[in-house]
């Protein structure tokens, strides 16, 4: 597309919305010429001439959107019901995002897979992610037993690195949902010692420089995220004695 044929559609494009405005719409058109058809959207001729580049979602994006915002709207109903429960929020914040598509391009020329919709919503299943910070770890496996029990969503592979640590200390629960309309979803639970180890970890092992200290600087990552776990640990037997403690508390009052 030469600067000459973009000046033309501009000139065409502002000539038309012109007569358009003025109630003249499609039939503008034909004062080019008597057999000229409408012609496509501005989009449509950028994608064509190679300007932009179509979404390797297709025409999937606002289905996933939705998807997305029903499975954070049943993440809200498990959130209130624990806190009726508990009195707090068990969800210390929640993120999500739809992968762009540059990320989605990148994962698929890594894995030796094709760009394509089929690869990035059938094989690839994490195009729509979620991730739950939790309070305690009883509230990660709390909000876990409520979305498997969403009929709408079936579990297709579950790791539980919470209970089974990777080498290097990372903690967290991955889950992959598949909706019934055929969308995935990856969502990932972790208590928020574990995700603020998982986020110090990656900014330090993506630094540019770490010279020679690469197997003590992985010794002491791992000592960390022990050390955070055993305190994840205390907390939770803290928050079951306390809620014991009030519960007995209730249930006298309530006899009295």
């Amino acid at each position: 597309l030469n600067c000459y044929t973009i000046f033309i559609f501009l000139r065409a494009r502002r000539f038309i919305m012109k007569k358009t405005a003025e109630g003249g719409g499609t039939n503008a058109l034909r004062v080019f010429h008597p057999a000229i058809k409408p012609c496509p959207s501005e989009k449509q001729i950028l994608r064509e001439s190679g300007i932009i580049m179509e979404s390797i979602y297709g025409d999937n994006l606002p289905r996933m959107q939705a998807v997305m915002d029903e499975v954070l709207g049943y993440i809200r109903e498990v959130r209130d019901q624990l806190k009726a429960k508990y009195g707090s929020d068990p969800v210390e914040h929640c993120l999500s995002r739809i992968k762009t598509d540059d990320s989605m391009r990148e994962k698929c020329r890594r894995q030796g897979l094709p760009e394509t919709e089929e690869s990035a919503l059938s094989v690839i299943h994490d195009a729509i992610g979620i991730r739950v910070v939790c309070a305690f770890l009883s509230d990660v496996y709390a909000v876990r037993d409520y979305l498997t029990s969403i009929p709408v969503l079936s579990v297709v592979e579950e790791k539980d690195y919470i209970r089974h640590a990777k080498p290097n200390g990372y903690r967290s629960l991955h889950m992959i949902f598949r909706h019934t309309c055929g969308l995935y979803v990856e969502i990932q639970l972790r208590t928020i010692s574990e995700d603020t180890w998982a986020a110090l970890e990656h900014n330090i092992k993506y630094k540019k420089e770490i010279g020679g200290n690469n197997a003590l600087l992985v010794k002491e990552l791992k000592r960390c995220a022990d050390e955070l776990a055993s305190t994840d640990l205390s907390m939770q037997t803290l928050h079951d004695m306390i809620y014991e403690e009030n519960s007995a508390e209730m249930q006298t009052e309530a006899q009295n």
